[in-house]
């Protein structure tokens, strides 16, 4: 059978995964201000619409725990296609929804498929791509997932002005399966893991998939060679470490990567992108913001985030994953603190916003509109930091005989925070207002010490070159001045074949 060898067109497909989790975001954020839901779904309060919300992302979180056994069994793309025909199942649910329960059933399945693909198309494409393009590659995941988060925003938009009564948004929950459909008959024409097959002693494959991904098709390739070498050794590892099990993540030579994979996935959570993603409506409604002027500033906001996300995917391979997460950090720190202040002095505590009860403070005029600015600028600089190179840095420090159960319990980290985040947001804004944003200030700060501190950069090198990175005694701030080894290595291997080629001429 054909197998598609252009890694940006394996990603492009293969996050489509995380297009899933974006069309799953958004298809509930564009229908808590809109009547056709609350009349139909009985008005929910803050605290249920909360749990409506969050119920995808508790689906999300025993799907991730589950991913890394499914994926180590089943294989990376064996994983991939389950979760499709999960996820469209789930699709189905949502749409044909009667009642609350119902509706949070769905999402709950749709939730078990996002928990596999989120933490498994990562590990997929780091697994393919080179090292000196990898954060490229793995970062198109959070793209794609921003892609999922406006299409499906503009898809609902257009269902609530265009469609009446509770077909608008059976509508918008059905049309979540196409994604899911072409994703897995995609599948059938990806190559598999070269590490996976070589953690099954499938040396031949492992050796062609490296060559058609890596060399095009040419197996003496030097980055061939020495990728092939480096899986080979971790293999080896891998093999004397088998059955795997989660406690072992937190073994004496294991625990420092867990954290840091787990650890960066929450902080990718408490940042407080959940602020801006599930609840955007509420904070423009708060703003003085009403009907389909609230619905489009939204769009514009996702649009923002899917943009300063593309811009920074070729790029960042050159920057370091440090760099970017500690200047996101302090930056949205900033952010958050202002958009308190500006709330605090010139808002005030109402009843309830446009009829809405569970909004209780406003904030009107230019101070409303300085909200709605920030809001942006917080977005912006999520999209360029945090929203790729959290998901990136957790797929890269893990060996190869724990990265499957490591990625998924660090997906895990992330999506039982993304629960109580997005059940906690909607009571937040009714009971302490602008506070809120107080709290994810404060998270903001602690994360930036915890990184610096904490997190070795991993920029530019392959995924066996990180162990010795971890395996080392240098401090986390100085680690970016540890050789590069692949890199020469490859060289190495270049100068060995030109004096092959050489010699050979001169018997000629």
């Amino acid at each position: 059978m054909y197998r598609i060898s252009n890694i940006y067109v394996l990603a492009a497909f293969g996050t489509i995964g995380g297009a899933l989790f974006g069309f799953d975001v958004s298809s509930m954020s564009a229908w808590i201000g809109v009547d056709t839901y609350t009349d139909y779904f009985g008005n929910p309060n803050s605290n249920l619409q909360g749990g409506i919300t969050a119920s995808m992302s508790a689906g999300s979180f025993a799907g991730s725990i589950a991913a890394g056994w499914l994926s180590d069994y089943l294989g990376r793309r064996g994983s991939l296609m389950i979760a499709s025909l999960v996820w469209i199942v789930g699709a189905m649910v949502q749409c044909s929804a009667q009642n609350v329960t119902h509706l949070v059933a769905g999402r709950v399945v749709s939730g078990l498929a996002v928990g596999v693909t989120s933490s498994q198309t990562c590990v997929y494409l780091s697994e393919l791509a080179p090292a000196r393009i990898r954060g490229r590659v793995v970062g198109i995941q959070q793209w794609a997932i921003e892609w999922g988060i406006l299409i499906m925003y503009l898809i609902a938009y257009g269902c609530v002005v265009g469609v009446s009564g509770a077909a608008a948004f059976r509508i918008c929950w059905g049309i979540q399966a196409v994604p899911g459909l072409i994703l897995f008959i995609a599948l059938f024409f990806f190559p598999e893991s070269p590490r996976w097959l070589a953690s099954k002693e499938r040396w031949e494959e492992a050796l062609d998939v490296l060559a058609l991904i890596h060399g095009k098709g040419n197996r003496n390739d030097p980055v061939v060679q020495v990728e092939f070498e480096e899986v080979q050794e971790a293999a080896r590892v891998a093999h004397q470490a088998k059955d795997v099990s989660f406690f072992s993540l937190f073994g004496p030579r294991i625990w420092k990567r867990t954290a840091c994979g787990m650890s960066v996935q929450m902080w990718q959570q408490l940042l407080g992108g959940n602020v801006a993603m599930y609840y955007v409506v509420y904070i423009f409604e708060m703003a003085g913001m009403t009907g389909n002027t609230t619905l489009w500033s939204s769009a514009i906001q996702y649009v923002i985030f899917l943009v300063t996300t593309g811009v920074m995917l070729p790029f960042i391979d050159r920057i370091g994953r440090r760099t970017l997460l500690l200047s996101g950090s302090v930056l949205c720190m900033i952010v958050h603190f202002i958009i308190a202040g500006v709330m605090a002095s010139h808002g005030h505590a109402v009843s309830s916003v446009n009829g809405n009860a569970n909004l209780t403070w406003e904030i009107k005029g230019s101070a409303g509109m300085t909200v709605i600015a920030f809001s942006y600028i917080f977005t912006g600089i999520y999209g360029f930091t945090w929203a790729p190179t959290g998901w990136i840095y957790a797929s890269e420090v893990f060996p190869l005989q724990y990265r499957a159960k490591g990625v998924g319990l660090s997906a895990s980290a992330n999506w039982i925070f993304n629960f109580a985040l997005a059940y906690f947001v909607a009571p937040a804004f009714h009971n302490i207002q602008w506070k809120t944003y107080i709290i994810f200030g404060v998270f903001c700060c602690v994360m930036t010490f915890h990184v610096f501190f904490t997190y070795p950069e991993t920029v530019g090198r392959s995924l066996e070159e990180i162990d010795m990175v971890f395996d080392t005694d240098v401090k986390p701030w100085k680690t970016n001045q540890i050789e590069n080894t692949f890199g020469a290595e490859i060289e190495r291997k270049e100068g060995k074949i030109n004096e092959v080629d050489a010699s050979h001429e001169e018997v000629v």
